[in-house]
């Protein structure tokens, strides 16, 4: 297993870096978010480990470009906060999990195997339909496209997420805490009101200019995609 270890703390770096080797990982370790903008273009990792307050370009930026061409490789992102905004942000650049400094390496050793279990069953077991279609709302999966009456709908990654796990099985309610299981990982707080936020972002942009109202609510129980 291969890692990138983006981390402009020398002592931290080093830490990571050592407890990763400790599990037989290779390790490429990079202290500047510019350089690792290069390295991510120029060379595969299992895993990248990502500094939010880099020198260069922050984590947010490097891990959007990155995005853009490697929507698969999973990115767990680190930074001395705890703030919600902070892991929004973080999310909707691509990233797949989120740690607070400090944090045990056990941990984070946990995540990197998750994380690249599930990137490999995605490699491995591909769609046989690209296509989701509920109702006039298309997806294509292979291109992470959003379309409605044909007009192309921008979708942050984690509007994406929500849409097409809604999209998968329309009519199904699937609960807020589900939600935040399958898309932002079990160690996100399922108390918060993330999934309101973007439950209301998606409706602003796949339903109100459309006079529709396909994503529906039910009180107590969760969400769910009436294609009507």
């Amino acid at each position: 297993m291969k890692i990138l270890v983006i981390e402009d703390d020398p002592t931290l770096n080093q830490n990571i870096s050592e407890a990763l080797e400790a599990e037989k990982m290779i390790v490429e370790r990079v202290f500047d978010g510019s350089l690792a903008e290069r390295m991510l273009k120029k060379d595969v990792f299992d895993c990248v480990i990502m500094d939010i307050n880099l020198p260069g370009k922050t984590g947010f930026d490097v891990c959007r470009e990155f995005r853009t061409f490697n929507t698969i490789t999973p990115v767990i992102m680190l930074t001395a906060f705890n703030e919600l905004e902070d892991k929004v942000k973080g999310f909707d650049c691509g990233a797949d999990d989120y740690l607070t400094k400090p944090f045990f390496m056990r941990e984070l050793l946990l995540r990197i195997h998750a994380l690249v279990k599930r990137a490999k069953n995605q490699k491995n077991n591909p769609d046989e339909n690209d296509t989701l279609t509920a109702g006039d709302i298309r997806i294509v999966k292979s291109r992470k496209k959003v379309f409605r009456q044909e007009k192309e709908i921008q979708l942050t990654p984690r509007e994406y997420q929500i849409l097409e796990r809604l999209s998968s099985n329309p009519g199904e309610i699937i609960s807020k805490k589900e939600l935040i299981n399958e898309i932002w990982g079990t160690s996100f707080d399922t108390n918060t009101n993330t999934i309101e936020v973007y439950i209301n972002f998606l409706r602003n942009k796949l339903d109100k200019p459309f006079g529709k109202n396909s994503i529906k609510t039910k009180v107590g129980y969760g969400y769910f995609l009436d294609p009507e």
